[in-house]
């Protein structure tokens, strides 16, 4: 499953630019050959023969929510993948019970690949996709025309929907390599991830705090799928990699031998400063064979979308995102993916939520940070 998806409705025209899912969020009917595709596409074969079984007198309504993650082999794609399965209930199925697993009512999400954080907030504020996830520097960055997007205009209208899980920045070598610290990088080829990114931004800083200039280093722009395949063929010596753990990116080279380089100390302090967006983290013992418990830091995955997107879907898929209910379900899916919870929902968010969550938030008697109305 990957790449774009394009949902025409019935009665428009297909041309090679229109792309009626780029539009604002609205109720769309579905014809029986649409809901077979995208059942298909959201992995519900079961799902399928029951809306067959049941197919209304007339057409329903239905509302699409797409999910731009990030390449298949990283994490956001499997977590969108599971947000948008738990998401899912299509028209045709009968109506949601409380107290069952279930999801929105009339919904069919999908999880989409992309380029990453860097594209995917353009594309939310943009309105191009009509939700996202993304580092929460990235979004602070795009907010604030700062960092990344310096000398851009602001993307004012992004909204935060809720903070997901912590993601790790990876410092990657071979074991045995004799690397052991940020300062054995100096002469070393050294992949930042592909420039533009948000990997790179925060790889630059960390080596500037570090003491350490990029013409010490031999620079490598590589994304990092390709940084992992160079790693293990010995093409470069290390690769930096923001991404929740275990990535499937570093854990497809594990078994071959890898290291990873802590970032602990004076050096974290100085980056804890830096942003509110920076929290301490550990890659835990056990993500990747033979790799003990590594000191790091920690940026949010968030989800967001536009402050135009319409309240009542945001707040419907906030609430169903956090329903007790669908805890299995998150549980079930990508080991990030369980750490989605209701009680860091609201921690180290980049930008102002969006009304809908808010709303949601507010019922919880969850407490906000300042900010983030």
């Amino acid at each position: 499953m990957g790449g774009r998806l394009t949902i025409f409705r019935p009665g428009l025209t297909r041309t090679p630019a229109m792309d009626p899912c780029a539009c604002p969020l609205a109720p769309a009917a579905a014809t029986d050959l649409d809901r077979r595709a995208l059942l298909r596409r959201i992995g519900g074969l079961g799902v399928l023969a029951a809306v067959g079984a049941a197919r209304p007198a007339r057409a329903q309504e239905a509302r699409y929510l797409r999910i731009a993650t990030g390449s298949a082999a990283g994490t956001y794609f499997p977590v969108g993948e599971t947000i948008a399965r738990l998401l899912s209930h299509p028209p045709g199925l009968p109506a949601c019970d409380p107290g069952t697993p279930c999801g929105v009512n009339g919904l069919v999400a999908t999880a989409e690949t992309s380029e990453g954080s860097v594209a995917n907030v353009g594309a939310v504020a943009g309105r191009a996709v009509e939700t996202a996830l993304a580092q929460a520097d990235v979004v602070a960055w795009a907010y604030g025309a700062s960092g990344l997007f310096a000398g851009k205009e602001p993307q004012a209208n992004l909204r935060v929907i809720a903070s997901l899980y912590g993601e790790s920045m990876h410092v990657v070598v071979k074991a045995g390599s004799g690397i052991a610290k940020l300062r054995d990088l100096i002469g070393k080829r050294v992949s930042l991830d592909r420039p533009g990114s948000g990997t790179r931004g925060d790889a630059l800083m960390i080596l500037e705090l570090a003491g350490i200039k990029p013409k010490q280093i031999l620079v490598q722009d590589l994304g990092p799928s390709r940084a992992a395949e160079a790693l293990a063929s010995g093409e470069i010596d290390a690769m930096f990699f923001f991404s929740g753990a275990p990535s499937a990116n570093i854990g497809d080279i594990a078994g071959a031998g890898i290291a990873l380089l802590p970032i602990d100390g004076d050096l974290r302090e100085k980056l804890l400063a830096k942003g509110r967006y920076f929290m301490a983290g550990t890659i835990p013992e056990g993500a990747y064979p033979g790799v003990p418990a590594t000191e790091t830091v920690n940026v949010g995955a968030q989800w967001i979308c536009a402050l135009e997107a319409e309240d009542a879907l945001i707040y419907d898929i906030t609430k169903a995102l956090f329903d007790p209910v669908n805890r299995a379900a998150l549980d079930a899916g990508h080991p990030r993916a369980a750490d989605i919870t209701l009680a860091t929902a609201v921690q180290g968010l980049a930008v102002p939520l969006h009304p809908g969550a808010v709303r949601f938030y507010r019922e919880q008697g969850i407490t906000l940070p300042a900010g983030a109305t």
